[in-house]
């Protein structure tokens, strides 16, 4: 499958072909077709329970389509034993995950082992590790820490690092900051960004964060009521036309931009 090898310019494309998600009488997702680029970036926004991570889940299997089918690369995901299939995607979700029992170098490797990376690589496997604590920017001392004794900030980045470790062209990412402070959180979405770029990634998130959407996505897909209903870039969004759903999510941080210019004009006049 192409997602399993070294990515080169980008990542596998996505296809969602009718794909629907129904939990009883409930309609998580609601016969949404989507393609999605090699190498792009793409934010799934939308209030809760508008199907956002239904959809994204949808991908890896992680939850099957009630109907429709997900190909990655042209090939359905069905055909593929999930357990397999989430071995060659990384997914990052906000609460990161690790192990407590591991240690980080433990934690990042814990996928090569699961892909057949066993005890006759170690050195192989010790030589990702630096390479990936190198590429998070964390230090080569934290690979025998243990989660506890890492900050929220640096384990997100060990989850970023472990979702990297068998190099998957697709990265999947679940609320990735969103337990994190604003400092912290805006330098990590910063780097992930750079990450994507540099290593040629596909990469779906999800997020509550339109700010977030607009800063790191180059499309955002607007979820509600399991269906999309706007599809456009940052560009577009903010131009405004795009539906009332989008329009709504935008006015959010528009409003929040305008209240500080508006603080920062009123303590300007206030200091003369």
């Amino acid at each position: 499958m192409a997602m399993n090898s070294t990515p080169s310019a980008s990542g596998p494309a996505i296809s969602l072909k009718s794909i629907s998600r129904h939990y009883g009488a409930i309609t998580a997702v609601d016969n949404v077709s989507l393609e999605i680029a090699a190498g792009g970036f793409v934010a799934l926004v939308g209030l809760s329970g508008s199907g956002k991570s239904t959809l994204l889940k949808m991908i890896n299997r992680l939850v099957d389509p009630s109907a429709g089918e997900v190909l990655i690369a042209d090939e359905n995901v069905e055909a593929f034993d999930p357990h397999v299939l989430r071995r060659r995607i990384g997914y990052v979700f906000q609460n990161i995950g690790l192990f407590p029992h591991m240690t980080i170098a433990r934690n990042i490797a814990i996928g090569l082992e699961l892909a057949g990376q066993k005890n006759g690589d170690r050195d192989g496997r010790q030589e990702r590790v630096a390479e990936l604590l190198e590429l998070v920017e964390l230090p080569q001392e934290m690979a025998n820490r243990m989660p506890h004794q890492l900050s929220g900030g640096q384990q997100q980045r060990v989850g970023v690092a472990r979702a990297l470790a068998t190099r998957p062209g697709l990265m999947l990412m679940d609320e990735p900051f969103g337990a994190l402070d604003p400092v912290t959180r805006d330098s990590l979405a910063g780097q992930y960004k750079a990450l994507h770029e540099k290593l040629g990634l596909t990469t779906i998130i999800v997020t509550h964060d339109m700010a977030e959407a607009l800063y790191l996505a180059d499309r955002i897909l607007v979820m509600e009521d399991g269906q999309i209903k706007a599809d456009a870039t940052p560009a577009e969004l903010l131009s405004g036309g795009v539906g009332d759903e989008a329009e709504a999510l935008v006015a959010i941080p528009r409003a929040q931009a305008a209240h500080l210019i508006a603080l920062g004009q009123t303590d300007g006049r206030k200091s003369t």
